[in-house]
């Protein structure tokens, strides 16, 4: 499996974790995750930095810019890694087996697919 194909599954278990319950993102894991998102697919920031008053835009602007000069593929590299680590933290406090059999099955497949 390519390393593409790889990051387009921990891509899509990010979309599909659910909103509330026991396996959850925290603020910072959202912001990582974010910033190696847009470096895995555009590169370095080419946008402006947003205002002041966008404070939510602007420290997501500033998690990028920090990620500059990494290349896409490291990106990706690091996203899944991310998603690797979240999981073997989560696995700590709970049993990821029978909580996966309660949740979208596309998550199951794709933590397979990326090696978990």
């Amino acid at each position: 499996m390519s390393l593409q194909e790889k990051f387009d599954a921990a891509v899509e278990i990010i979309q599909k974790l659910p909103k509330t319950g026991p396996v959850s993102t925290s603020n910072e894991q959202k912001l990582t995750f974010y910033s190696l998102f847009k470096q895995a697919t555009i590169g370095d920031v080419n946008t402006d930095r947003p205002g002041i008053f966008s404070i939510i835009e602007r420290k997501k602007w500033d998690s990028w810019k920090e990620l500059e000069g990494t290349s896409q593929d490291d990106a990706k590299e690091r996203y899944i890694k991310a998603l690797n680590d979240m999981f073997d933290k989560i696995a700590e406090e709970l049993d990821v087996a029978s909580w996966l059999e309660q949740i979208d099955p596309v998550i199951k497949t794709n933590l397979a697919l990326i090696g978990k």
